[in-house]
């Protein structure tokens, strides 16, 4: 039985939850989904400059899984952005 998964601390709730190129249909478009959780940690990294350590503690969650969460969000970001992708912001359940 896999451990069950924790709540993290998510301050950020965002208005807007889809970008993609302009120019392009949204039905042309493949569509990489971005959790909140990834969001979250994206935001405190780069719009809040906190360090990895102090970020993991404002999300209630240990340094390696604030960091596994920041890259798969970068990950997910490049993908959209050299790929011309649209961006779908999802609430992970």
């Amino acid at each position: 039985m896999p451990r069950p998964r924790l709540c993290r601390k998510i301050s950020f709730n965002p208005n807007i939850t889809y970008f993609k190129p302009q120019g392009v249909p949204m039905r042309e478009l493949e569509i990489v989904e971005l959790t909140t959780e990834e969001m979250e940690a994206y935001r405190l990294r780069h719009i809040n400059d906190m360090e990895q350590q102090e970020a993991a503690e404002k999300m209630h969650t240990s340094q390696s899984t604030y960091q596994r969460i920041l890259y798969s969000a970068y990950k997910k970001i490049a993908d959209a952005l050299v790929n011309g992708k649209a961006i779908k912001i999802i609430k992970k359940k």
